[in-house]
C-alpha cells in the first residue's frame, strides 16, 4: 500500500518546485511542513508569557494599573480561548472541502497576524488593543494547523510509520511551548518586537511551502454540509465558559476572586446550556459536525479522555513553575527580578530535554507494540513527577529540581505521540479532520482549564495566609500600620501577577511616598531582592502543594484511562476506503452504522 501511495504523491509533485522534490518521498515533506506549522503556533502560544514585561513596558501600559488588567489577560488568555473555541468547527470543515487547503490557508492567516504583530502602532491602551486583535487574528491561523497536522500526516504516512511520525510532530507542538519561554526571554532582552518578529519570517516561508509541496492525498466527498446551528452553539458555549473562567480570576468587590460575579457565573451557566443544546442537535442533523458516533470506538474515546485529564493536569505547570522561579527562587538565589524571565525559561529546559528523549523513540516503539503501555506509562511518570514537585522546598536544589522537571519531561513525551497515534488511526479516513479537530479541542481547552484551575488553587490558598504575613512583615520592616494593613488586603492575584510579569511586587503594591519615606536601608530592604519571596514561600507552598495534588490524581486517573483503550487498533482502509464506504446516515453515522459493523472492518494488530 505505501509503495502505490508513494508512486501517486511522485506523479502529483512533479510540476515546478515540486518537480525537483519529486525524489523525496510525500510524506516527509508532509511532515515537515506540518511539523513547523504546529511548533511556530506552539512557540506563539508561549513565547508571550515571557515577554509580558517587555511588550507592556514597550507600548507605555502598566498591566497591573486599575482598569488595566483586561489587557494582560486577553493578552495572556485570548489566543488559547479562540484556538480551542475553532479547533472543531475547522477539522469538519477541513473534512468538506481538504485538509490541505485549510490547513495552508491557516498559515497565510498566522503570516498575516505575525506581520501586524510586528507592526503595531502607536502607544498605550491603542497598541495594547491592537496586540490582542492581531493575536485573536494569528490564533485563528493557528487553529487551522492544529486542527490539520495531525490529519494530513495519518493521509500521507501508512499505518506502521504513523507513530514515528507523530512523535516528530508532537515533540515540535509540545517542545514549541518551552522553547517560546526561553526565546521570549532572550527576544525581549533585545527589543519587544523581535518577540513578533521571530515568527515573520518562518510563517511567510512556510506558506509558500505548503502550496507550493503539499496536495490532497485524501478523498473529499461532494454534497457534505455545514452544521451551522451546532458550529454556532458550540463556539458559543465553549467561549462563554472560557471567557467566564478568564474574568473568574479577577477579583470581585471584596472577594479574592471573581466567581460570585454575575458576568462570570452568567458565562459559565449560558456556556454550559448553549453545550447541553449542542449536544442535543448533534444527535438530530443529518451531517454534525461533532461526530458523536467515534466515541462508540474505544479507542478513540479512550484516548481522548485520556489526553484531556493529562491536558488539564499539565496545561497550567508552565504558569505555576514561571511565577514559583520568577516570584521566589530567583530572586533568592541572587537574581534581580528584572532577569528572571530569561532565567525562569532557562531552568525550565529539563522538561524538554525529557519530552525529546522519550517523544520520537515511543511514537516509534508505538508503531510497533501500540501506545496502551507507552501512554499508561507515561501518565504514572507524570503522576510521579507531581508528587515529587510536591515535596520540593520552597526554596529547592536545582539538580534535584532539574531531575523531576525530565521526568515530568519523559512521562509527557511517553504518552503523548502513541496517545495521538492511537485515536487518528481508529477513525476512518474520511473523518480524520473532524477527528483531529477534536481531539486538538480537548487538549486546548483543557490546558487553557488547567491554568485557570490551578491559579484559583494557588490564589485561595494565599488568601487563607498572605494577609497575615504581609502585614506582620511589613510592619515589622517599619511600614505604617495602616499602609500595611491596606496591602495585606489587596487581592493576591496581585501578587500574583507582579511575580509572574517579573515586577519586584513590593514596588508594585507600596505607594512610592511610603517606600520614599523610610530609612535608606529600610528602602533597600524591603525593595531587595530576597524580602518579598521570604514572605510569600510559605503561603504559596500551600497553595502549590495542593495544585501539584490535583495534578497528581488527574494524571493517574489519566493513566488508568489509557489502559482502559484495550488493544491496538489501525482503520483498515484496504477493507472500507472512503470510496467504498457507505454515505453518512441520517443520523451522522459513521460508514457502515453500526460499532458492530465498523469494527468487522478493522484489522486488530497485537
Amino acid at each position: 500500500m505505501e509503495g502505490s501511495t508513494e508512486q501517486q504523491n511522485s506523479n502529483t509533485t512533479k510540476s515546478g518546485l515540486g518537480h525537483r522534490l519529486a525524489h523525496i518521498p510525500y510524506k516527509w515533506i508532509a511532515l515537515s511542513n506540518t511539523t513547523l506549522g504546529v511548533f511556530m503556533a506552539s512557540l506563539d502560544g508561549s513565547i508571550v508569557l515571557i515577554s509580558l514585561p517587555a511588550i507592556f513596558n514597550g507600548i507605555g501600559v502598566n498591566p497591573l494599573a486599575a482598569g488595566e488588567t483586561d489587557y494582560l489577560l486577553w493578552t495572556l488568555m485570548g489566543y488559547m480561548v479562540v484556538t480551542a473555541t475553532l479547533l472543531v468547527a475547522f477539522g469538519r470543515i477541513s473534512d468538506m472541502f481538504g485538509r490541505v487547503r485549510l490547513y495552508n490557508l491557516g498559515f497565510a492567516i498566522f503570516a498575516v497576524g505575525s506581520v501586524l504583530l510586528y507592526l503595531v502602532t502607536g502607544t498605550g491602551n491603542t497598541a495594547a488593543l491592537e496586540i490582542i486583535i492581531f493575536r485573536l487574528i494569528q490564533a485563528v491561523g493557528g487553529a487551522f494547523l492544529f486542527s490539520n497536522s495531525t490529519a494530513i500526516i495519518t493521509d500521507a504516512f501508512p499505518a506502521e510509520q504513523r507513530g514515528t511520525a507523530m512523535g516528530i510532530n508532537q515533540i515540535a507542538a509540545l517542545s514549541g511551548q518551552f522553547i517560546g519561554l526561553v526565546a521570549g526571554g532572550l527576544l525581549a532582552a533585545i527589543n519587544w518586537r523581535a518577540v513578533f518578529l521571530v515568527s515573520v519570517p518562518f510563517s511567510i516561508g512556510g506558506t509558500i511551502w505548503a502550496y507550493v509541496a503539499l496536495h490532497e492525498t485524501a478523498a473529499i466527498h461532494k454534497n457534505q454540509k455545514l452544521d451551522i446551528p451546532g458550529n454556532l452553539l458550540f463556539a458559543i458555549g465553549l467561549t462563554a465558559i472560557l471567557v467566564g473562567m478568564t474574568y473568574g480570576l479577577q477579583p470581585y468587590k471584596t472577594s479574592v476572586m471573581g466567581w460570585g460575579d454575575p458576568w462570570v457565573l452568567a458565562c459559565l451557566i449560558g456556556g454550559v446550556a448553549a453545550l447541553a443544546a449542542f449536544i442535543v442537535v448533534e444527535h438530530i442533523v443529518p451531517q454534525p459536525m461533532f461526530r458523536l458516533e467515534l466515541f462508540k470506538i474505544r479507542m478513540f474515546s479512550a484516548g481522548n479522555v485520556a489526553g484531556f485529564l493529562a491536558a488539564l493536569a499539565r496545561g497550567g505547570l508552565n504558569f505555576m513553575l514561571i511565577i514559583w522561579l520568577q516570584g521566589i527562587w530567583l530572586p533568592l538565589h541572587g537574581y534581580s527580578f528584572a532577569d528572571t524571565p530569561l532565567w525562569a525559561g532557562i531552568y525550565m529546559l529539563p522538561l524538554t530535554g525529557g519530552f525529546l528523549l522519550m517523544g520520537p523513540l515511543c511514537g516509534h516503539l508505538s508503531d510497533r507494540y501500540g501506545a496502551r503501555f507507552f501512554s499508561t506509562t507515561g501518565m504514572l511518570i507524570n503522576t510521579a513527577g507531581f508528587i515529587g514537585l510536591i515535596f520540593l522546598p520552597i526554596n529547592f536544589s536545582y539538580p534535584i529540581m532539574a531531575v523531576v522537571l525530565l521526568l515530568v519531561g519523559m512521562g509527557m513525551g511517553m504518552f503523548a505521540a502513541p496517545n495521538t497515534t492511537a485515536i487518528m488511526n481508529s477513525v476512518p479516513s474520511e473523518h480524520r479532520g473532524a477527528s483531529s479537530g477534536m481531539r486538538a479541542t480537548f487538549q486546548n481547552t483543557a490546558n487553557t482549564l488547567s491554568i485557570t484551575l490551578i491559579f484559583t488553587v494557588v490564589t485561595l490558598g494565599l488568601a487563607a495566609h498572605l494577609p497575615t504575613t504581609l502585614y506582620q512583615g511589613l510592619t515589622e520592616a517599619g511600614i505604617p500600620a495602616g499602609t500595611a494593613q491596606q496591602v495585606a488586603n489587596l487581592p493576591p492575584t496581585g501578587a500574583l501577577f507582579a511575580a509572574f510579569l517579573g515586577y519586584n511586587p513590593m514596588g508594585t503594591l507600596l505607594p512610592a511616598q511610603v517606600i520614599n519615606a523610610l530609612p535608606p536601608d529600610r528602602q533597600t530592604q524591603i525593595l531587595g531582592k530576597e524580602y518579598f519571596p521570604n514572605l510569600i514561600s510559605g503561603p504559596f507552598k500551600s497553595g502549590l502543594a495542593t495544585a501539584f495534588l490535583i495534578s497528581a490524581a488527574l494524571s493517574l486517573i489519566a493513566a488508568l484511562a489509557s489502559m482502559m483503550r484495550g488493544k491496538r487498533v489501525i482503520y483498515d482502509e484496504d477493507e472500507a476506503s472512503p470510496a467504498e464506504a457507505p454515505a453518512t446516515g441520517a443520523k451522522g453515522n459513521i460508514p457502515g452504522g453500526s460499532p458492530q459493523a465498523l469494527m468487522a472492518r478493522r484489522k486488530l494488530n497485537k
